[in-house]
């Protein structure tokens, strides 16, 4: 079982702030501080350290440790009762008002039928029932599908999902829509809706030169492979078309400190993965350089504090690996696609970074079936995964295509398709790092 390691400690003393004298220390303390107090203890600060900047980092210091010895929090329900249509890929986020808002879409299918919308549910700030599903977005005789918002600086919901055009993920096309009043009851009252049409940057000499990088790199070909041989996919490369097409979204965009938005998208029709970039709060978009993995897809993208983007992704092929890459231009260009050293089934994941600069990932950590759901923690920024907890480890069922977000609370909110043999539906869960620290139950 995970559990939380005691660091730090030491025999050095720190400062009474009442009488300025020095007790034991008692508490992990961050390195960066007990410098500071080792420091003052050797006369080296400025005399005039003032009370009241002592008080400032011992309240970081409590800040610190408060986060590593908060009680374990948990809480899941399900968003609305088991449904016999299909029910999957859902979306969440906390209002102003700090209610949360999922969506997802609802159907009997949309490789064979047009019936399928993009539904909303509301959880007002402190209670413990979800309200009855609305509908979001429904474009009348077409599929509308995978569900990704998050809320700007502007404070504007918005939502962004595919219109299926043929019954096929190859034949989408991205729609859009804000808006300023969405937080009574019901659905949103929309202000502006949109398509965003996109020309892949550098598109076939990209896609190429990670073709050729892939089938150096892993013995196994790429799922793509099989309908054509590389011939037919080179041929599909050089499709102006195809290129243009089937872009999608699954997670959620990623704003950086310029302001600029990321919204990470893929195409089933080469299993790649590109980001839509707007520069003006989402007034237009533009793509990026393709992230050419072969196999990659549904990126969910993470800012390091030297400024690196990474993106990790589904395996949707034969490696049984999450993916990744790396951007050094703030997403426009991205380095060769590689593995991380945790299993995917070929399911969807999500990433956040949290507020004292861990790194969070949930995924299915199976190399075959969805049937188990992990959180995991990183403290080195995605380098390596030092606790992990269940969400699911069932025998049976899929729980599956995350999405997390965490709220001024730091409580991280997880919700994700749950599909069991009485029939589908979202489900909810709330906790805290602590609880993931703690490792999964003996029982």
């Amino acid at each position: 079982m995970a559990r939380l390691e005691d660091r730090g400690r030491s025999s050095r003393p720190l400062v009474d702030l009442a009488a300025g004298n020095l007790l034991p220390q008692q508490t992990s303390c961050p390195y960066h501080i007990r410098e500071v107090f080792r420091a003052n203890e050797r006369g080296q600060l400025q005399k005039g350290l003032t009370t009241m900047a002592t008080l400032f980092l011992w309240l970081l210091i409590l800040l610190q440790n408060s986060e590593r010895t908060a009680a374990p929090l948990y809480h899941a329900e399900l968003v609305f009762p088991l449904h016999p249509q299909h029910n999957h890929a859902p979306s969440i986020v906390e209002c102003p008002n700090g209610d949360l808002l999922a969506s997802w879409y609802r159907g009997s299918g949309e490789r064979r039928s047009d019936d399928v919308a993009v539904l909303g549910s509301r959880l007002r700030k402190g209670a413990d029932r979800w309200s009855e599903p609305f509908v979001l977005a429904d474009t009348p005789g077409f599929p509308d599908c995978n569900t990704a918002m998050f809320i700007d600086a502007r404070k504007r919901l918005w939502l962004f999902w595919p219109v299926i055009l043929a019954n096929s993920w190859e034949s989408c096309l991205t729609n859009y829509r804000f808006a300023s009043d969405y937080q009574g009851d019901g659905p949103p009252k929309w202000d502006w809706q949109g398509v965003m049409y996109l020309k892949p940057l550098d598109f076939e000499a990209t896609m190429l030169k990670g073709l050729e990088e892939r089938l150096k790199a892993f013995k196994e070909s790429p799922s793509t492979v099989r309908v054509g041989g590389l011939d037919g996919l080179r041929e599909r490369i050089g499709d102006k078309l195809s290129s243009r097409l089937g872009w999608q979204p699954r997670c959620k965009p990623t704003v950086l400190p310029s302001g600029r938005i990321l919204l990470p998208l893929y195409s089933d029709t080469y299993s790649v993965s590109l980001m839509a970039i707007s520069d003006d709060e989402g007034k237009t978009w533009s793509a990026s350089r393709p992230l050419a993995g072969f196999g990659n897809i549904q990126p969910a993208v993470l800012r390091r504090k030297d400024g690196t983007l990474v993106a990790f992704m589904r395996e949707n092929g034969p490696l049984h690996k999450i993916r990744v890459a790396d951007s050094k231009d703030d997403g426009v260009t991205w380095g060769f696609v590689g593995t991380v050293d945790l299993p995917n089934p070929g399911s969807g994941l999500d990433a956040l970074a949290l507020p004292n600069g861990h790194w969070l990932l949930v995924y299915n950590d199976t190399a075959r079936g969805r049937n188990s759901l992990a959180v995991s923690i990183s403290e080195d920024e995605g380098r390596s995964w030092k606790w992990t907890r269940h969400l699911e480890r069932q025998a049976e069922g899929s729980y599956h295509y995350p999405a997390v977000i965490v709220d001024r609370a730091v409580m991280i909110h997880v919700i994700y398709s749950y599909f069991v043999k009485g029939g589908k539906s979202m489900k909810h869960a709330v906790f805290n790092e602590a609880w993931i620290m703690q490792g999964d139950s003996r029982e």
